[in-house]
């Protein structure tokens, strides 16, 4: 949806006074008209308080902290038809084993107990560090955020570094639950309530903070005020309500709520019947598992995990969040991340640099892969298309048959396009076909986006915005991520590890041997040199893995080369900038279309990635490239270079 707009309001909903009640009064005021249930999860108490007639759906609001404390809230909406839910977690101050706890907490109320799959949260003073640290992590499964005087930065309490007393103990506290060594990486934590706000904005879940004007425990000019400014300035919809009446002695920090029902009302307003969203089980198609992982995992041996895509893989957004999730879900496990993304590359440049610029850093346990977007922004015709990414999961099998591969397909306009006019994108088709195949876990992130758009859940121009995604499309990704992880890897039982077997290649001119050849192996050379370091002299820019590295340079006219290759397939990848020129090449004599390295728009003002495939089908024998500068070039170039990144064979 567009977003509305959204408005700071700060006021008092004075309408009458009621006085703090604490879960015996409510028991003692409402006897017969819910029940109270305590329970476990692993091992933590929780409880649950339903009311006599619930509402449909089961809507609830989760308690973070003090679940006795200003329960006047909690009263009203249990008469209403909600039900209150509490666990336990309290010492751990919304740090990531609270947080794996509340996700755990969250699975049992929504599958096994129906509740709403929205909840609405509410954190009472360092309840905001449960609340936001959740709501951040889980901002599609939130409808509501309710909080009293919240902690919103833990070095303005209990870390005391600001205006505020702060608190020895629960400073020291904080920083074992966290695992900091010392004061200084607590106060560059860069993930506190107040930051990283862009996902919840996205969702447009609605935040309301009641305040004391003069607390000075939890100083609103560190928490509160800071967290809404920024959350208003991200589109986020914020309302603060100072509370005038304030408890002797509590330095505002204690106060009476006036006119509860006002809030719970606004609360039941959104968390009552909130819009479902459909379920990320969706869009993830198990054709296969990830029981080499988790057996890792379970014998507490050390797990690598790799990213393989474009830009969309490279930027900031779902990588590092589902790194983020993997330690935090097993703090354990030690884990090393690789981040094999490159923007503007698609599955026949994975086929041919993954060898060289992921295989050979190591054992890789865990592989996620993703050309959908750039196969098509690329042109690559579907022939190479299938033979690149069936070469980009054999090649990786071969390299270690017990990895398990993730393979998702991305979103963009134009897949949008296919999907509105009936017809499934040969990307996203071919994705799913080899991932079914080779029994490998698909997400189809580019249907999830489309079926969310027709279901009103958010729109591409103001929410999702383009094909790189925002911060709220890339908790859209993540979270069909996060949700594979968890559906796989919190399996009970001991996982079952077999090596995969491959079955014969669907094409059997597959890219599954590519790899670089030396730069040095090209011989016979007229005006091309190999630049050791090559960056550009003109002010175009670049990509990083193509400026500061050896490259084969030639720009002059009559330029040329020779390579000695053997395989079925071979090319050049190369940075094609403002003076990118023309080649004439032939291959083993026969000479072949000629190429324009000037790639428009792009090449303007950007030395652009290209992988160029110059033979493909040949026979698995003997060949002889021989390439040549052209005398002229494109219209819009401003020379006639060459720049050669990588020579590759499969």
């Amino acid at each position: 949806m567009r977003n509305k707009i959204l408005i700071f309001i700060v006021c008092c909903l004075s309408f009458g006074q009621l006085h703090a009640q604490s879960i015996k009064d409510i028991v003692k005021s409402n006897r017969g008209s819910f029940e109270k249930t305590n329970f476990k999860i692993d091992g933590i108490p929780a409880f649950i308080l339903a009311p006599k007639n619930a509402l449909p759906g089961n809507p609830w609001i989760w308690n973070a902290r003090f679940p006795e404390w200003h329960t006047q809230i909690d009263s009203i909406l249990l008469e209403k038809g909600f039900h209150v839910a509490y666990i336990n977690t309290d010492g751990m101050l919304g740090s990531a084993k609270a947080m794996m706890i509340w996700d755990k907490f969250y699975d049992y109320l929504t599958k096994q107990k129906s509740f709403s799959t929205r909840p609405a949260l509410e954190g009472v003073s360092r309840g905001g560090l449960f609340v936001y640290g959740w709501a951040k992590r889980n901002p599609s499964k939130v409808s509501f955020i309710y909080g009293e005087g919240p902690v919103c930065d833990f070095n303005s309490w209990p870390g005391g570094k600001g205006k505020g007393f702060g608190s020895k103990e629960e400073w020291k506290s904080l920083k074992e639950q966290y695992g900091f060594a010392n004061d200084e990486q607590a106060k560059a934590y860069p993930d506190q309530p107040k930051d990283n706000l862009e996902g919840l904005a996205g969702f447009h879940v609605p935040i309301l903070h009641a305040i004391g004007l003069t607390d000075s425990i939890v100083p609103n000019e560190e928490n509160t005020f800071l967290l809404v400014n920024n959350y208003i300035l991200l589109g986020g919809q914020a309302t603060v309500v100072p509370m005038p009446v304030e408890n002797p002695g509590s330095h505002g920090h204690h106060y009476d709520i006036e006119n509860p029902k006002a809030i719970a009302d606004i609360i039941y307003e959104y968390a009552a019947n909130p819009k479902p969203f459909l379920p990320s089980e969706n869009f993830i198609h198990p054709y296969g598992n990830l029981d080499h992982v988790l057996s890792r995992i379970q014998n507490k041996q050390d797990v690598t995990v790799a990213f393989l895509g474009g830009s969309i893989t490279n930027m900031y957004g779902w990588r590092q969040k589902t790194c983020r999730y993997l330690t935090e879900l097993f703090p354990d496990t030690k884990f090393k991340f690789i981040n094999a993304g490159v923007p503007s590359l698609g599955s026949l440049p994975h086929a041919f640099r993954m060898q060289n610029e992921l295989l050979e850093l190591g054992r890789v346990d865990l592989m996620f892969i993703e050309s959908a977007v750039n196969d098509y922004v690329n042109h690559t015709p579907e022939t190479q298309q299938r033979r690149a990414l069936e070469g980009v999961i054999r090649h990786a099998y071969k390299s270690n048959p017990m990895m398990d591969m993730v393979v998702m397909a991305f979103v963009d306009e134009f897949k949008l396009d296919d999907y509105k006019a009936g017809k499934i994108p040969f990307e996203v088709a071919l994705h799913e076909s080899l991932s079914k195949y080779y029994h490998v876990p698909f997400i189809n992130l580019a249907d999830e986006v489309n079926e969310r758009i027709k279901n009103k859940e958010f729109t591409w121009e103001y929410d999702f915005k383009n094909l790189h995604p925002s911060p709220f499309g890339q908790e859209v990704y993540f979270n069909s991520i996060k949700t594979l992880l968890r559906n796989d890897l919190l399996k009970s039982g001991p996982a079952q590890k077999m090596p995969v077997v491959l079955p014969k290649p669907i094409e059997k001119l597959d890219y599954e041997n590519g790899h670089f050849i030396p730069l040095e192996n090209a011989s016979g050379r007229n005006g091309f040199v190999i630049n050791p370091s090559w960056h550009p002299t003109d002010k175009a820019g670049t990509r990083e893995g193509y400026v500061d590295v050896p490259m084969l340079v030639g720009e002059k006219p009559g330029a040329c080369f020779e390579l000695a290759f053997q395989g079925t397939a071979m090319g050049i990848s190369i940075a094609g900038g403002p003076d990118a020129g023309k080649i004439n090449y032939s291959i083993d004599g026969k000479e072949q279309t000629p190429i324009d390295l000037f790639f428009e728009p792009h090449s303007a003002y950007l030395h652009l990635p290209q992988y160029i495939l110059l033979a493909d089908g040949l026979i698995s024998k003997k060949h002889v490239l021989k390439v040549t500068i052209r005398e002229d070039h494109n219209q819009h170039s401003k020379g006639n270079a060459m720049r050669i990144v990588h020579l590759f064979e499969n």
